[in-house]
């Protein structure tokens, strides 16, 4: 396409400038190779704005990701401009820095080619356009991808001597630092971390527990604290001073998938590795304790279709749908935004399951359109003829609230209190 331009009586074209863009990718994310990413970056903008042909289409770059995973935002949002018809050819460092993949790189490479964009790698020296390219390319990228697998391979040997050694891979574990191979205790987050198991064996859940942390200004290394988070915390076993190495494993080096290691892979326990913040007696009672919630909560989930109030009542302070949950009192009705994000958020308050029963025996409930909950233990009932019905329901009393469970607990607690400050 060439632009036309009539000056009085001349005639002058002017040839038409090509969109041209750049991909730059490191693999790391460590600062000597995010300097390497800005390098790269810096250097694609200068040279594409240098050529006095070409018009600049910007540089897409991923860092700390492999070049042999497809999902890369960069990589993508490349193609994307692409297929747009916004880019004429793309220039990247090399082979390697494009896909490791050898079936990634064809397939990009053929798509753009069909969509008349050249692909130029600098290190190759070979335009994707040419005749000779794609025999080139596809040689170059065999030998990128067995270079991508020696590389997986010796990373895995160097991660099983570590573990043979004892020594783990990872230091990211919240109360310690590791230091030299072994893992240090961080005593102000040692507190933490022995509050999170306390607190869930007294009867919290993994939200109530996210939640207190952060209502109490804790973060966790700045970030917030997620049920998630602290679930993972508690089935920890290394928080006991020992290390159970090789829990996890890559499914292969082009998909980069972590799996469970269900004994795949051999693992390696060590014993008295470092110092424990946890004893051990806590730990397994941790453990036996989310065994029987997690059992007691598939065996109340089979019956959720049952559930005469599922879906009808709507809270008025966020305008979410309550939903059924086991408390320590039995099951009651809780709104999702107060239950996940606390009452800072949401302060509204759960309804046992037995009190909506009593309070709503004598409403029919295929003619209800909703039940809105209101402060001030109000529930509006709203029927699908466009009447309202106003119901008031009371607390349950803290006697009528505690289960034989909680009871024998209770007592317990205190025999143990009132035998440590007889000791004293």
């Amino acid at each position: 396409m060439e632009v036309i331009i009539e000056k009085k009586n001349a005639v002058t074209s002017l040839p038409r400038l090509k969109n041209v863009a750049a991909y730059a990718r490191v693999s790391s994310a460590k600062d000597a190779m995010r300097h390497s990413l800005a390098a790269q970056v810096s250097y694609y903008s200068g040279l594409i704005q240098s050529h006095a042909g070409w018009r600049f289409s910007g540089v897409f770059a991923d860092e700390g990701l492999t070049g042999t995973k497809e999902s890369r935002d960069g990589f993508q949002k490349l193609l994307e401009k692409c297929r747009a018809g916004e880019i004429d050819m793309v220039i990247t460092k090399s082979i390697s820095r494009f896909a490791r993949n050898t079936v990634t790189l064809l397939n990009t490479v053929r798509e753009l080619r069909s969509l008349g964009i050249d692909v130029y790698f600098e290190e190759q020296n070979i335009h994707s356009a040419s005749s000779e390219g794609e025999l080139m390319l596809t040689i170059l990228a065999s030998f990128a991808q067995e270079e991508s697998l020696s590389a997986s391979e010796n990373q895995k040997w160097r991660i099983k001597k570590n573990f043979e050694d004892g020594r783990p891979w990872s230091g990211k574990l919240f109360g310690y630092r590791l230091v030299n191979g072994t893992f240090i205790m961080q005593p102000d987050e040692a507190v933490i971390v022995r509050r999170v198991f306390d607190e869930y064996l007294s009867g919290k859940g993994t939200e109530a527990i996210a939640n207190g942390l952060n209502a109490d200004g804790f973060t966790n290394r700045g970030g917030k604290w997620y049920p998630s988070v602290i679930g993972h915390m508690l089935r920890n076993i290394n928080y006991t001073g020992n290390l159970l190495l090789q829990k996890t494993y890559r499914e292969d080096h082009l998909t980069k998938r972590k799996r469970k290691n269900d004994g795949v892979l051999p693992q390696y326990f060590v014993e008295d590795a470092h110092e424990a913040i946890i004893d051990s007696d806590t730990f397994e009672a941790v453990q036996k304790e989310a065994e029987r919630r997690l059992a007691k909560y598939k065996h109340e989930k089979k019956g959720a279709e049952k559930y005469a109030f599922t879906g009808l009542i709507v809270c008025a302070v966020c305008g979410r749908k309550y939903k059924r949950k086991i408390s320590h009192a039995g099951p009651v009705w809780i709104c999702p935004t107060f239950n996940s994000a606390g009452k800072a958020v949401c302060p509204s308050k759960q309804i046992p399951d037995e009190t909506l029963k009593e309070l709503t025996a004598d409403v029919d409930f295929d003619a209800i359109e909703r039940m809105i909950a209101e402060n001030g233990n109000i529930i509006r009932v709203c029927f699908r003829d466009g009447t309202e019905q106003t119901l008031v329901w009371k607390d349950r009393s803290r006697s009528k609230s505690w289960t034989d469970e909680m009871k024998l607990k209770a007592k317990a607690a205190a025999e143990k209190r009132w035998k440590k400050n007889g000791e004293r």
